[in-house]
């Protein structure tokens, strides 16, 4: 099936539904970032270390796979250049939104992370991802096209998920059940649910999930030619899920665009 139109419209349905990642913040928080008074987010709590940013006044930033009101105005409004880019038009709609009540410039671009063909080489300073490609069935085309689009000393930020979290059945766990590994890694819910879930998730407009390895997380980013400076882990919350009580659940990572991509990379 095609995974990107399907999670575009389940991302659509619960961008109108309503949730956390996708309630677009109050004018207060943007008159707050045009003060300098700011934090974003790559993962659900830790906020990103303001070193990983530097001085962002009038740098071009790549909102990637992170609509919904939220991040993209927040850093608009601390004086970046943003585009977001969204599979989600309506997550975009709500970037535009801020931006057009509060006075902002975002330019919206909507399609796969995985195809930035629409941007040239070399055009943004840093590209910030939060949490999203737990949604793409395969990384390293994203990781090809985050380095072709950097300029060369830019920076790639992304949150993605600890595969450790794939390994178990959240529903059982919900119900009380015991931590038993179920599924093997990496993680693919077209490949390790059984048929009748997974046309429950067709049926109910869910989004498809994947759980990729570290190989393919750090690894792909160091194979397509980055150069890993920094990472945090974060946790989660106890209700989403009770294996947040025994692990950090989510990694950020902060990786630089090397002047020149290395022999066989990509």
């Amino acid at each position: 099936m095609d995974i990107v139109t399907h999670n575009r419209k389940a991302w659509n349905q619960q961008s109108r539904e309503g949730s956390e990642w996708c309630d677009p913040v109050s004018s207060q928080v943007i008159r707050q970032a045009q003060n300098g008074q700011w934090d974003v987010i790559l993962t659900p709590n830790q906020p990103v270390p303001k070193n990983w940013f530097g001085d962002i006044a009038n740098r071009s930033i790549l909102c990637l796979a992170s609509g919904g009101g939220q991040q993209a105005p927040i850093l608009a409004a601390a004086g970046a250049r943003v585009t977001s880019f969204d599979n989600s038009d309506v997550q975009l709609e709500k970037d535009q939104m801020v931006a057009e009540r509060d006075g902002l410039k975002i330019d919206p671009v909507q399609g796969d992370m995985a195809d930035l063909s629409c941007f040239p080489d070399d055009q943004f300073d840093l590209i910030f991802n939060p949490v999203s490609n737990v949604f793409a069935p395969d990384l390293q085309p994203i990781w090809r096209e985050c380095f072709r689009v950097l300029k060369p000393g830019g920076r790639l930020m992304t949150g993605f998920m600890n595969p450790l979290f794939f390994l178990f059945d959240h529903e059982e766990l919900e119900k009380g059940g015991r931590f038993e590994a179920k599924f093997a890694l990496p993680y693919s819910d077209m490949e390790s649910l059984p048929a009748e879930r997974i046309e429950q998730l067709k049926q109910e407009n869910i989004a498809f999930e994947f759980g990729h390895s570290l190989s393919d997380q750090i690894g792909g980013q160091l194979k397509a030619g980055f150069v890993l400076i920094d990472l945090f882990e974060d946790t989660w919350n106890d209700e989403a899920t009770p294996l947040n009580r025994l692990s950090p659940l989510y990694i950020a990572t902060l990786s630089t665009k090397l002047i020149r991509n290395p022999v066989g990379a990509g």
